[in-house]
């Protein structure tokens, strides 16, 4: 098993390119089984998460060619219409080829989904809105089994924000029999991006980016080329990262990204003291003094995101005062704070809210990533302790982070995967 040595306490200085979106790669490889044509997709990242979604539609008959960050698919014969459980239990994305393959096919059999062990996040939603279109859909042996002749438009009203639940039935609907209308829906950037991708490919919809989207379904869907939007969490990572070196020093400038879809994060890291400029693209950030402690509570887009928070309390933990972290999302999200306090970290746990007293140092020991944002706030506390910090479990910071400890040794940081 893999692990990541760092010694901290060395400045990080230059450019970082950010790769591809997870979050948006995903469901737009999802996308493919929508049309015959090839989807010929540019902005990869290079991830474990990317790996397994490919190796799900390859399973399923979907013709799959991949370089370092492209990757060209083309359903136009499918052998299966079966995710199994080998592959979804180790990611929650694998759901996303539910709403195509009823959509296009009229039947599928998805596994019940698995990924981080961060709270329950159900898939209720992801049936009543395909039930509401026209599908039957029955749970069997761990499996939803959906069924549809054709699916019709309809209203639908989701009583929570559910990201990968308006990506499932945004797809579904771009095929459906009529005019489909989302209610409640995802906001965030990466559903604006799968959207836009579908556009390329001849879906008509409107709204994307607000709670309320509209389908006008279409017979057939045609390939297309698109480039995957930056990575908004990897560019919340490095910002986090540098505003944690403090007089240690940080000066980073970050390409390739996507400043205004970071509104929420980067107004926090200037209250905390951090310098932050962007133009389009870029963001320029420096920090040389202890940030100070910044209250945050987590909520849907364009609030503040519950995959920084583990950052961000990595961050408070070595700044000046004490900070209050809400996490309204998910119920079972401050599984890092164990690990952080073994670095010396003076965290309280009150239900859904940390209380972090900030310490003048962490000191380095060996810790366990438990989750995939957990293991970047274990990267994060490393850089900034004395002495050497080793993380286990870093196969949780493969499934969403493109090779960050190569990223991180061009900054000047010292780490290194070595193999137990």
């Amino acid at each position: 098993m893999q692990k990541l040595k760092i010694h901290g306490g060395y400045p990080l200085k230059g450019d970082v390119r950010i790769s591809g979106a997870k979050n948006a790669a995903l469901p737009i490889l999802a996308a493919s089984l929508l049309t015959a044509e090839p989807l010929v997709l540019s902005n990869v990242p290079q991830l474990n998460d990317i790996g397994t979604m490919l190796k799900l539609l390859t399973e399923m008959g979907v013709t799959t060619e991949r370089s370092p960050e492209a990757a060209t698919l083309q359903a136009n014969n499918l052998t299966s219409l079966v995710a199994s459980y080998d592959l979804v239990k180790t990611m929650r994305a694998s759901i996303l080829v539910l709403g195509p393959l009823v959509a296009r096919f009229g039947e599928a059999r998805v596994s019940l989904p698995g990924g981080c062990a961060i709270g329950a996040r159900p898939v209720d939603l992801h049936i009543k809105g395909l039930e509401a279109m026209g599908a039957t859909i029955s749970i069997e042996a761990g499996y939803i089994h959906a069924k549809a002749t054709k699916l019709k438009g309809a209203r639908i009203f989701m009583d929570t924000v559910t990201v990968t639940g308006t990506e499932n039935l945004l797809m579904a609907a771009c095929l459906a029999d009529g005019i489909t209308t989302l209610e409640n829906a995802a906001c965030e950037p990466e559903v604006v991006d799968l959207a836009e991708c579908l556009i390329k490919m001849g879906a008509h919809i409107r709204g994307h980016g607000t709670d309320v989207i509209t389908v006008e379904g279409v017979s057939t869907l045609h390939g297309a080329s698109h480039s995957v939007m930056p990575d908004r969490i990897e560019t919340g990572t490095f910002l986090a990262a540098v505003a944690a070196m403090g007089t240690i020093g940080g000066d980073v400038r970050i390409t390739h990204a996507q400043p205004r879809s970071l509104d929420a994060v980067i107004e926090k890291l200037r209250g905390a003291g951090v310098k932050i400029a962007f133009t389009v693209d870029e963001i320029h950030v420096s920090m040389h003094q202890r940030s100070s402690a910044i209250n945050l509570r987590t909520a849907p887009y364009p609030a503040f995101p519950t995959d920084m928070q583990a950052q961000f309390i990595a961050l408070n933990c070595i700044a000046n005062g004490t900070s209050v972290i809400t996490e309204t999302i998910f119920e079972n999200r401050f599984m890092h704070v164990q690990e952080l306090v073994r670095l010396g970290a003076k965290i309280d746990i009150d239900g859904n809210t940390a209380i972090v007293h900030g310490v003048d140092k962490l000191t380095g020991t060996s810790v366990m990533a438990t989750d995939l944002r957990a293991s970047a706030c274990l990267v994060i506390a490393g850089l900034v302790a004395e002495g050497e910090t080793l993380i286990d479990r870093i196969y949780h910071l493969d499934r969403g982070y493109d090779h960050i400890e190569q990223k991180l040794t061009a900054l000047g940081a010292k780490i290194e995967r070595v193999n137990e």
